[in-house]
């Protein structure tokens, strides 16, 4: 377990200091039941001859003709009775009136004006406004915005969970810029690369945060994740503090399993991670963690403590199918508290300007 130090120096400020001094990338790189017996039973019962005594037979015949003659006879002397079984079955049902069930038939009085809501098929539409007093806001992701309805509620808590080249980095930074582009101030922490390198990855993608940096409306901030580990508990104590004097209102933390890393006690994982997200939360802003997806499930983090702790959970995901024609990406939104949303999974891919999801389309 790495030792946590009783320091509390202003870290938010230093790694701020460390950047502009820095001017050096770092390069980081990705399926006839059973007869035994059964047919000699059958062949013994059907292939036997039955002996029938000839006189037997005769008196047999005998009768079966008085039986019939006498039925005759009764019919015969019985006027009107047994009249309906002298047609036949089509003709007795000749004169029945039979309902029309044809194409024309519109059924009671304004049953044709309703709407089942049949006709859209199996896609969801969520772009009627949501009946919530709740503030929400876009992510800002073509696509994914329309599997929720009104969006996310705002000050929420969210993961993006995915093993590597699934776009969780991307996701972050289109997240963020959406929120820059209106006008909102934004965090960016990143425990993986240097700060240039995410400056220059969002630059690529058309994202002018050398802009928002010169107006003082956007913090990036490369932390050693060792040292965010050993001063975990100052920054979950100042960050709130910090966060609302810069005004953010949205904040990224890529990733929160290099700082579950630096825990080798199961509970002291859990709990340092718990009270970091709480402060988050207490921060009033709406934060996105990303996440590596355990190896035995997308559906699970690496540690599967994250997603317990947030409000929503996006999995991004390799989709191979068996004929191994070609890897697909695909998104699912877990959950997301307070919002209805599509439970479809839908493909995606990792364009020049960001993550484009297509919410019409199947994979397959």
């Amino acid at each position: 377990m790495i030792p946590v130090r009783d320091e509390s120096d202003d870290w938010f400020e230093r790694a701020l200091e460390d950047a502009e001094e820095s001017a050096t990338d770092d390069d980081d790189a990705a399926d006839e039941p059973s007869g035994d017996g059964t047919a000699e039973q059958f062949d013994a019962l059907g292939g036997a001859e039955t002996t029938v005594d000839d006189d037997e037979s005769a008196e047999a015949a005998s009768q079966r003709e008085t039986a019939v003659e006498t039925a005759d006879e009764g019919n015969d002397g019985s006027e009107g009775e047994g009249e309906l079984f002298d047609e036949d079955f089509g003709a007795a049902l000749a004169d029945v009136d039979v309902p029309n069930a044809g194409a024309d038939e519109t059924g009671p009085e304004g049953f044709s004006e309703l709407d089942f809501g049949l006709a859209a098929g199996n896609e969801t539409d969520f772009d009627e406004a949501v009946d919530s007093d709740l503030p929400r806001l876009e992510l800002g992701i073509e696509g994914l915005d329309r599997m929720i309805q009104g969006g996310v509620p705002e000050r929420s808590l969210l993961v993006a969970m995915g093993s590597a080249g699934t776009g969780k980095t991307t996701l972050g930074l289109q997240f963020l810029e959406h929120g820059l582009a209106r006008g909102e101030n934004a965090v960016y922490i990143t425990l993986e690369e240097s700060r240039r390198r995410v400056i220059d990855s969002a630059t690529e993608k058309g994202y002018p945060f050398d802009e928002y940096l010169a107006e003082d409306r956007l913090a990036v901030v490369d932390v050693d994740p060792v040292e965010m580990a050993n001063s975990l508990q100052s920054i979950t104590n100042e960050l709130p503090t910090l966060i609302e004097e810069f005004d953010a209102a949205r904040l990224v933390l890529d990733s929160v399993s290099l700082l579950e890393m630096m825990y080798e006690d199961r509970a002291t994982r859990r709990n340092e991670i718990y009270d970091f997200t709480r402060s988050l939360k207490e921060a009033g802003v709406t934060a996105l963690l990303t996440s590596e997806a355990s190896e035995e499930s997308p559906y699970a983090s690496r540690y599967g403590i994250v997603e317990y702790l947030t409000d929503a959970v996006f999995v991004l995901q390799y989709v191979r199918p068996d004929d191994f024609r070609e890897t697909r990406l695909a998104v699912e939104i877990q959950k997301i508290r307070d919002a209805n949303h599509s439970r479809e999974k839908k493909p995606y891919e990792i364009t020049d300007e960001g993550i484009s999801v297509y919410q019409q389309a199947n994979l397959f």
